[in-house]
C-alpha cells in the first residue's frame, strides 16, 4: 500500500525505479527494522507488475496499467 501512495505521488503514469528510490528515506523511517528498503521497494513494484497493476516498460521504467 505504501508502494502505491509512492507511485500517486510521483503523479505520472509513467515512472523510474529512481523516482522510486526518492522515498527510500520516508520508507526507511516508517519501517525503521527494515535494512533493505530499495530491495523491497524492488520486490513491491514486481508484486505490482504481477497482479497486472504496473506494466514494466523497460530497464528501470514502469507504466500504470
Amino acid at each position: 500500500m505504501d508502494i502505491m501512495k509512492c507511485i500517486d505521488k510521483i503523479g505520472k503514469k509513467e515512472f523510474t525505479l529512481e523516482q522510486m528510490y526518492s522515498f527510500e528515506q520516508i520508507l526507511s523511517q516508517k519501517y525503521k527494522n527494515n535494512n533493505h528498503i530499495k530491495d523491497k521497494i524492488r520486490q513491491q513494484l514486481q508484486f505490482l507488475r504481477d497482479k497486472g497493476y504496473l506494466e514494466f516498460v523497460g530497464r528501470g521504467i514502469y507504466r500504470i496499467k
